[in-house]
């Protein structure tokens, strides 16, 4: 998709002012400095030379809970905690609506504060995120089949309970939280000039925005979301793209943009790209392959903007968050495998040849010669096209990418055999 309309930036749109400023952020480092991780901050040199840009990583997926959403959580837990001790209440507890990353790094440090934690989860939750966030001691609550029936219900039990509602994103004290990414990624890198941010319901975003436009004005502030969940696009720049039905980008597919983290990216931000699924699965590859690590769909939209819209990058510092690495290993396994097939490393072939003994030792053989392995054969004989006294012979193979993969095609052409690739599964 081409780029989207930019979005002006200033301190502040039609005369509002913002509802979260750099002090809000500076404070917010004050109390969770010394309770998150620092994350590293580092170049990149083999993604900078694939894509043409200096490439700057904030690896979010090492915190504790795999994601930045803590910061925010013990951000507004802490806020509270100072209010109540201030007025001399009991410490009050909290609830949430939350299917992932929020919902772990609220339990987690409400666990560590001594507070009592209540998540709702739409019933069809993973389990193993159930576990997770009920291993932090947090009480999981499951309703509704979406996330907006979660948070209808977690809205009701709060005034039920008397519990105190902390948001996954429209809430200050979460955004300022967030923002204290940015104040960590411009000290350690200065040179970065423009800063490319997963955009869900914009909390990581707003608040980055807020700290980038106070200290350094002419930086580039660029939000990605995926194409099936373009809700901050559409409430930023009037578009109606449609929401669903799901994405491997699960932690930035929010339905509806919040009214806070709404004015901050309208207000500051410059541009918000999208990206599809396709993109994100290579790039989920690509961090792995290169830098050995772990991320999320969510965590790698920002390297899929780059890679779906290299030009508009080509020669810039960029900063890039990897906002998190939850990521279920059956579906990064998914993800791996459909990888290696986009890159002719693991390659489906067709080879017509007459239903003989040997005929099929002969096959294996010239794919071993080719230097190919051999994952999977296959007889097809009841649904070929084939005359009867043939057979079509399937084989899924390893190759070293598409050079290679011709390479075999032509070793087994060249004797006759009528071979040909198609898709896996097809």
């Amino acid at each position: 998709m081409s780029r989207l309309a930019g979005v002006v930036a200033g301190a502040a749109r039609d005369g509002e002012p913002l509802p979260v400023t750099l002090a809000d952020i500076q404070a917010a480092a004050g109390r969770v400095g010394p309770q998150v991780l620092d994350t590293p901050c580092l170049a990149s040199r083999t993604l900078s030379d694939i894509l043409g840009a200096q490439v700057v990583l904030k690896f979010e997926n090492l915190q504790f809970t795999a994601s930045f959403k803590e910061r925010g959580a013990l951000n507004a837990l802490m806020r509270l905690c100072e209010a109540a001790d201030a007025a001399g209440r009991p410490r009050p507890g909290v609830i949430t609506a939350s299917a992932g990353n929020h919902a772990q790094g609220l339990a987690h440090h409400a666990q560590r504060l001594g507070l009592k934690a209540v998540i709702v989860m739409p019933v069809a939750t993973p389990l193993v995120k159930i576990e997770r966030t009920r291993g932090f001691g947090a009480e999981v609550v499951l309703h509704g089949e979406q996330f907006d029936d979660a948070r209808r219900h977690a809205l009701a039990l709060a005034a039920e309970r008397g519990l105190q509602l902390v948001h996954p994103f429209d809430d200050a004290d979460v955004v300022a939280g967030q923002g204290t990414v940015a104040l960590e990624m411009l000290a350690a890198h200065p040179e970065i000039d423009t800063l490319v941010v997963a955009v869900g319901g914009g909390g990581l975003l707003g608040g980055m925005a807020v700290v980038a436009r106070a200290l350094r004005p002419d930086i580039e502030l660029v939000g990605v979301q995926v194409e099936r969940y373009a809700s901050m696009v559409n409430a930023v720049t009037g578009s109606r793209h449609p929401m669903g039905p799901s994405t491997i980008a699960e932690g930035i597919a929010v339905s509806e943009a919040g009214q806070i983290t709404r004015q901050l990216i309208g207000s500051l931000v410059d541009e918000l790209l999208l990206v599809d699924e396709g993109d994100i699965e290579e790039a989920v590859v690509m961090l792995l392959e290169v830098e050995k690590t772990v991320v999320e769909g969510a965590g790698a939209a920002g390297l899929a903007a780059l890679l779906r819209h290299r030009e508009r990058f080509a020669g810039r510092t960029v900063g890039l968050v990897l906002c998190g690495g939850n990521i279920d290993p059956l579906l990064l396994a998914a993800i791996i495998e459909r990888g290696m097939v986009r890159a002719g490393r693991l390659a489906r072939l067709t080879v017509g040849a007459r239903d003989a003994p040997g005929t099929l030792a002969r096959i294996t053989a010239l794919v071993a010669e080719a230097g190919a392995n051999i994952d999977e054969v296959r007889h097809q004989r009841a649904f070929s096209s084939l005359s009867a006294q043939h057979v079509d012979i399937e084989l899924v193979v390893q190759t070293r990418g598409r050079e290679h993969l011709a390479a075999v095609l032509q070793a087994l052409q060249a004797v006759g055999f009528q071979a040909r690739s198609g898709p896996i599964g097809g």
